[in-house]
């Protein structure tokens, strides 16, 4: 039986009103323990905000469990996987663990749900090309492929808003995939709407100024969510290619290698913090905190667009769309210090700085 429209909407409103409602809670909560957010020179913010938010999207994500989804090996599977990584996550939130022991919770949740629930890519389906794996091999990339998310999204986290709005689109695109498509009677669909409402309750106290941050107990959350919801559609054939989710999350993922390799190339460890990331960047431009954050919401929906055309409408717009979007992307990379800080923009801003303070010598 097909998941209704009135259904959706209770999902939905039922899990948002939780979210924004525990926050306030969960914010004296984190005051109580001493899980705040200290400003150093590589945040943003100038003053200690609370962490912990994560516990509000979980708990609403919990209760969303309890009223909508269907219990089964895989759900069970998410379950535990999940109750892992929000552990992890709070109590890093609380007092920071050493990287070693945070992957090593990420890897505990991701085996559970890929070994226990059997939630694997087993196949990819993409631009008329189709691949089925070895059980092994289907085993090893879903873990990586869980891994890679949560830490996308971690690393993503780094405004007022960002990584809380990037995961809304992304379950707003999926959500509208599904329904379009007639797929809205799998679990991964009622989780996906579960999440919306979960993330965007909690977005109301995290879009700037933000009143509370979800620390690495949300933003792990968050992209192990993510993560899982995507193999459930490749499993449940709820999408038409590999391609489209990777698509929709392009801004974090494109994040991420471009950090990686900033890293690699300064030969510093890839785990190591730094202040150039793509948020980072447009600041460096003068834009807002608040204008940085949409700019950013603004491009990632460019790619769920893109998405939606693809899938729905027309395959040669959206890969049309798709290129035009890497070009952008692109042209980004080349006009700040994402990759390197021998950028073209950062030489013109130098000479223009240059040739106004030679000018105001004369003078």
């Amino acid at each position: 039986m097909t998941i209704s429209i009135n259904e959706i909407l209770k999902m939905v409103i039922i899990t948002f009103l939780c979210s924004a409602i525990l926050v306030p809670f969960v914010k004296k909560i984190a005051e109580f323990v001493g899980a705040l957010d200290r400003p150093n020179k590589r945040k943003v913010h100038k003053e200690l905000i609370p962490r912990l938010g994560g516990l509000a999207i979980y708990f609403s994500f919990l209760l969303g469990y309890m009223l909508f989804a269907k219990q089964n090996i895989e759900m069970i599977s998410i379950l535990i996987g999940s109750f892992v990584i929000i552990i992890t996550g709070v109590i890093d939130d609380i007092r920071p663990l050493p990287p070693k022991y945070k992957f090593a919770g990420q890897v505990i949740g991701a085996l559970v749900v890929v070994l226990y629930g059997g939630i694997v890519l087993n196949d990819i389906s993409a631009f008329g090309f189709y691949i089925k794996f070895n059980p092994i091999i289907a085993h090893i990339l879903s873990l990586i492929f869980i891994l890679g998310c949560i830490n996308c999204i971690n690393l993503i986290d780094g405004l007022d808003g960002l990584a809380s709005g990037i995961s809304s689109i992304y379950f707003l695109t999926v959500g509208i995939i599904a329904v379009l498509m007639g797929q809205s009677t799998s679990l991964d669909v009622s989780l996906t709407f579960i999440m919306l409402g979960a993330t965007l309750g909690f977005l109301v106290h995290n879009f700037y100024p933000a009143k509370i941050f979800m620390g690495d107990s949300g933003s792990m959350f968050l992209g192990f969510i993510i993560a899982v919801i995507a193999l459930l559609g490749f499993k449940n054939v709820t999408f038409t290619s590999f391609i489209v989710p990777l698509i929709i999350l392009a801004i974090p993922i494109l994040d991420t290698l471009f950090a990686i390799i900033r890293r690699l190339l300064k030969k510093q460890h890839i785990s190591e913090p730094d202040k150039s990331h793509l948020h980072h960047q447009f600041l460096n431009m003068r834009f807002s905190h608040r204008n940085t954050v949409l700019i950013i919401y603004f491009i990632d929906a460019l790619f769920a667009a893109a998405s939606i055309i693809y899938v729905l409408k027309d395959s040669l717009w959206g890969q049309i769309i798709y290129t035009i979007l890497l070009i952008i992307v692109v042209w980004l990379v080349t006009c700040t210090d994402i990759i390197t800080s021998n950028s073209p923009v950062k030489r013109g801003f130098a000479k223009i700085k240059e040739k106004i303070k030679k000018k105001k010598i004369r003078n």
